[in-house]
């Protein structure tokens, strides 16, 4: 099984936000959807990382950091930080951009975790990351502590 970079796994999406995708109050994006956008994009980075079926375990950390509103231009970037044996964590982060001037505003981070499976929905061994960048490397320790906290939590540790 061939090593990975995180880069390779690299997903950027967009999205333009419309009226029936905010909740009605000062036409702000519903959270619901924009989950649904981030469970996308991070599944498509699982997806080409562990080359076939990944599924979300889980969606530990999602920070709504400012509003989105209705017609706000919104970028997703999502890549693999951490790969297991058979689970990869994907952060993901959302940005809203003003089409005229280019400027990107931070507006939401998650991150998720995935699970490659096999024809029979079985877990399936990935391949490991090859880390190229002091900053790949930091995405890597901090998702290994965040692997820790989960299991921790779930009693797995």
């Amino acid at each position: 099984m061939k090593a990975r970079t995180p880069s390779s796994s690299r997903v950027e999406m967009t999205q333009i936000v419309m009226p029936t995708h905010t909740n009605g109050v000062g036409g702000v994006l519903f959270g619901g959807t924009l989950v649904q956008w981030i469970d996308v994009c991070a599944a498509v980075a699982a997806m080409r990382h562990c080359g076939g079926s990944a599924v979300t375990a889980s969606i530990d950390r999602l920070d709504f950091l400012v509003p989105i509103h209705v017609g706000d231009v919104v970028v997703l970037q999502a890549q693999v930080n951490y790969a297991g044996q058979t689970s990869m964590e994907v952060g993901c982060r959302v940005e809203t951009e003003d089409t005229r001037s280019g400027e990107r505003r931070y507006t939401t981070k998650a991150y998720l975790t995935f699970v490659a499976l096999d024809a029979a929905g079985k877990p399936r061994p990935i391949p490991p990351l090859v880390l190229e960048t002091a900053e790949e490397k930091r995405r890597h320790t901090e998702g290994a502590r965040r692997r820790s906290e989960r299991l921790a939590l779930a009693g797995r540790a």
